[in-house]
């Protein structure tokens, strides 16, 4: 499978919601807290296409079009693995990351961005992120990303 994220327009048509955007399985069976990844990117059809991914893995998915929005969750300290663009509006991700570790959270981080940059990509994994990829990206360096952060995988980041 093979989706590249981060190249245009909506995923669906007008009017037409993707199934994997209902409710999570755990809202659907009624189960506890969960915790969940969070993608916090301000382009739309990132955050559907990457949703769709992870719901089809199983992951429980929460979605946020800025670190702001995030910041002010009840996800803040429940999240699992943090998916996050670099550049977004008012707040970076690169500062989203600071704000994060300045409250002691060193909840996992994958960074995507369509803006590479290599200052950013040293400045995130200084601060600890787990991967770096640059959009648009495959499905598959996701996942692989995801489970390095969600302990799948012992192995090093990837950049």
């Amino acid at each position: 499978m093979s989706i590249l994220l981060g190249l245009g327009g909506p995923l669906w048509a007008i009017g037409a919601v993707p199934a994997c955007l209902g409710l999570s399985g755990a809202e659907r069976v009624g189960i506890g807290a969960v915790h969940s990844v969070c993608i916090i990117d301000d382009d739309e059809s990132v955050r559907v296409a990457t949703t769709c991914l992870l719901r089809s893995l199983g992951h429980d998915v929460r979605t946020f079009a800025s670190a702001e929005e995030f910041l002010t969750s009840p996800y803040v300290e429940e999240a699992v693995c943090l998916i996050v663009d670099v550049n977004m509006p008012r707040m970076t991700g690169l500062e989203l990351q600071g704000r994060l570790r300045e409250k002691g959270l060193e909840t996992p981080i994958i960074f995507i961005t369509a803006y590479p940059e290599e200052r950013a990509r040293a400045r995130a994994f200084e601060s600890g992120a787990v991967c770096y990829l640059d959009k648009p990206f495959d499905s598959t360096t996701l996942i692989n990303c995801l489970d390095i952060a969600l302990g799948s995988e012992k192995d090093s980041v990837l950049e």
